[in-house]
């Protein structure tokens, strides 16, 4: 059974950085896109970045040379690391695994206020 579990969310500063982690267990990554997702509330859920198992990233144009999803095949983890956090930012973070309806992990809250 595939599970993905995110962690690194908090409260930040505007300007501020977090990195995001998502463990997978249940099956390697390495074969899979993997990518990061936000939602706010009552907004659908709009791809931030991914990472295909080639080696090709692709991010959102608000987040473009702020944030860098990376993935450790080996670990089977992919981070997102936040940087220039800004308030337009918040939102639940989730990971998914593959592409279309994939696998969803539980999300992890940010927050960037002063």
């Amino acid at each position: 059974q595939v599970q993905l579990v995110e962690s690194g969310g908090g409260l930040v500063q505007p300007g501020g950085s977090l990195r995001l982690s998502c463990a997978a267990s249940g099956s390697s990554i390495s074969v899979y896109t993997m990518g990061w997702f936000r939602q706010t509330t009552g907004k659908q859920r709009k791809q931030v970045a991914v990472f295909t198992a080639g080696g090709s990233t692709n991010y959102a144009d608000s987040v473009k040379g702020r944030f860098t999803i990376s993935r450790d095949d080996v670990t089977n983890m992919v981070y997102l690391q936040m940087n220039s956090l800004k308030p337009e930012d918040p939102a639940v973070y989730y990971c998914r695994m593959g592409v279309g309806a994939g696998y969803w992990g539980q999300g992890t809250q940010v927050t960037v206020s002063s």
